[in-house]
C-alpha cells in the first residue's frame, strides 16, 4: 500500500458499512433542506426568561467557558439555580464554585461537587432539571447520550464531537431527544444573536436573491496553553491543554471556526458534500494541530464556499461571513450586519439599539451568550421545546470534513464522513500515559528525486 493511502486511512478511518459505523438516518441529511421551504416567522425576543418553578442545573466541565455558561444561565431569568458541579480536576471545580458564589451569591454544597472521569454521571443523578456540558469536546458525545437517557434538558457547548463516529452518535442522540421533547441549545451563539437572525430573515425573504456562494473566516491570534507541571501525568497535561490536541478539541477548524461554518450551513439550509482543503503549522509549538486551514466546500448544487481560519499572532484578524446572493450579499460580523448590492451600495442594515445621543450602539444589544439561556429556559417553561443538536452536528461534521481533507491533502466527501469509523482519543481514560499519536499531520508524499 502506498504511503499516501496509509496516511489517508489514519486520518479518515476505514470505510465502514452504515450499520457498523453508526446510526445514519436519512432525515438528518435532508431536514435542513426542508427548512428552506418554510415561511420564516417574525422573531419575538425576550430580554429575560419568564418566571416559573425553580429550575435546577448541573455543570459538567468547570473551566473558563463552563463557568461563563453557568453565570449566563443564572443571568437568564428568575428562579434558576446551579446545584451541582463536575470536573476532572478539583482545582478547576473549586475556582468555578467560588466564582458562582462571588457573582451570583449561590453556594454549591460539598456533596454536590464531583471530581473524576465519572463526575458527569454523578451530576446527572444530583436532582437536576438541566445539564450544562462544557468539558473538552472529545467527551461531548458520551455526555450528551447520558444526559438524554436521564431525560435532562441540555445546554451543550460547541463543538459537539471531534470525529465522524462522534458526529453520528450525536445525530442519534438528537433524534432520541426530539422523541422525549427535550430542549437542547448548543453554543453556536449566532443563531441567538439578534442581528444575525435579522440578516437570516432578510436572506430567506429573498433580499439577496438566490444564495450562490460565499466566504467564512475566523482569523485571529494564538489561543492559550498551559506549561506542563512535573507532577502531572501525560493525561492530565493533555486535558489541561485541551485546545492544543486534536483528539480533545478537533483542531481549531472544529473547535473555533465551527461558529462560521455553522452560519454557512444555517444560511444555505444544508451542508456541503465535499471539501478540498490545505493547512499547515507555521508558528504553533504546542500539541499536534495546524495553525491555519483553507478549505473549498462544494454543495450538492455545485455552489462553492471558501473557508479560512488561522491562529497566528501578528497577523490580521477577521471573524466574519459573506453570504453571496445573485443580486446582493449579506455582510456578517458580530455587531456589524448589513446587506449590499452588487455595486457595494448598502441596501439594508440591522437597526441596533440607540445610545443616549440617538446613535446606533451595537454594544447595547442583548449578549448572545445570555440570550441562548433565555431562549432555553423560555422553551422549558412554556412547554415549547426546540432542539439544535442535529444542526450543530451537521456543522461540526462539515468542519471535520475540512480538517481531514487538509490533513491528508485529498478531497474528502460527506459520504465518507458518514461511513468512516474514525474515532479519536485513547481507548481507556485514566491518568498516566496516553495512547494516541502525537505526530503533526503532513499531507501528501515527500518529494523523491528520480533515480536511473
Amino acid at each position: 500500500m502506498k504511503k499516501s493511502e496509509i496516511s489517508r486511512r489514519k486520518f479518515l478511518g476505514t470505510a465502514a458499512t452504515v450499520g457498523a459505523a453508526g446510526l445514519v438516518v436519512p432525515s438528518l441529511l435532508t431536514s435542513c433542506a426542508r427548512e428552506t421551504k418554510k415561511v420564516i416567522p417574525a422573531v419575538t425576543w425576550r430580554d429575560q426568561a419568564p418566571d416559573g418553578p425553580v429550575l435546577k442545573a448541573g455543570l459538567i466541565g468547570c473551566g473558563g467557558r463552563g463557568t461563563g455558561a453557568a453565570i449566563n444561565f443564572l443571568s437568564a431569568g428568575p428562579n434558576l439555580q446551579i446545584v451541582a458541579l463536575g470536573d476532572t480536576f478539583k482545582d478547576r471545580l473549586e475556582k468555578c464554585r467560588a466564582e458562582i458564589l462571588k457573582q451570583k451569591k449561590q453556594e454549591i454544597a460539598d456533596d454536590k461537587c464531583f471530581v473524576g472521569f465519572d463526575a458527569f454521571q454523578k451530576v446527572l443523578e444530583a436532582g437536576i432539571d438541566i445539564v450544562i456540558l462544557a468539558t473538552p469536546p472529545f467527551f461531548r458525545p458520551e455526555h450528551l447520550a447520558a444526559a438524554v437517557a436521564a431525560h435532562k434538558h441540555i445546554f451543550a457547548e460547541k463543538p459537539v464531537c471531534v470525529d465522524p463516529t462522534g458526529a453520528r452518535s450525536v445525530m442519534a442522540t438528537a433524534l432520541k431527544a426530539k422523541e422525549l421533547e427535550l430542549t437542547i441549545v448548543t453554543g453556536t451563539q449566532r443563531r441567538h444573536e439578534r442581528d444575525y437572525v435579522g440578516a437570516y430573515q432578510q436572506v430567506k425573504a429573498g433580499t439577496i436573491g438566490d444564495v450562490v456562494g460565499g466566504n467564512v473566516w475566523w482569523n485571529g491570534g494564538k489561543l492559550w496553553h498551559v506549561e506542563p507541571s512535573k507532577e502531572w501525568s501525560e493525561m492530565e497535561s493533555m486535558i489541561r491543554n485541551w485546545v492544543n490536541w486534536c483528539w480533545l478539541s478537533g483542531d481549531h477548524i472544529v473547535e473555533q471556526h465551527v461558529h462560521n461554518l455553522d452560519v454557512m450551513t444555517w444560511f444555505t439550509g444544508t451542508h456541503p458534500v465535499r471539501a478540498t482543503g490545505m493547512g499547515a503549522r507555521h508558528r504553533r509549538v504546542t500539541g499536534d494541530q495546524f495553525d491555519n486551514f483553507s478549505v473549498d466546500y462544494v454543495f450538492e448544487n455545485g455552489m462553492h464556499f471558501h473557508s479560512m481560519c488561522r491562529q497566528i499572532n501578528g497577523t490580521p484578524s477577521n471573524v466574519s461571513e459573506r453570504i453571496q446572493g445573485s443580486t446582493a450579499a449579506a455582510i456578517l460580523s458580530p455587531k456589524n450586519i448589513s446587506i449590499v448590492d452588487l455595486s457595494g451600495k448598502e441596501k439594508w442594515k440591522y437597526e441596533y439599539p440607540l445610545d443616549a445621543d440617538g446613535k446606533p450602539a451595537p454594544g447595547k444589544m442583548m449578549d448572545p451568550y445570555v440570550q441562548e439561556h433565555i431562549d432555553m429556559v423560555t422553551a422549558i417553561r412554556t412547554a415549547q421545546p426546540f432542539n439544535e443538536l442535529e444542526n450543530t452536528a451537521n456543522s461540526v461534521l462539515t468542519a471535520i470534513m475540512g480538517r481531514i481533507s487538509a490533513y491528508t491533502g485529498k478531497e474528502t466527501t460527506w459520504d465518507e464522513m458518514m461511513n468512516s469509523d474514525l474515532k479519536l482519543g485513547p481507548k481507556v481514560l485514566a491518568f498516566g500515559p496516553v495512547d494516541v499519536s502525537k505526530e503533526v499531520p503532513i499531507p501528501g508524499e515527500a518529494y523523491k528525486p528520480e533515480t536511473k
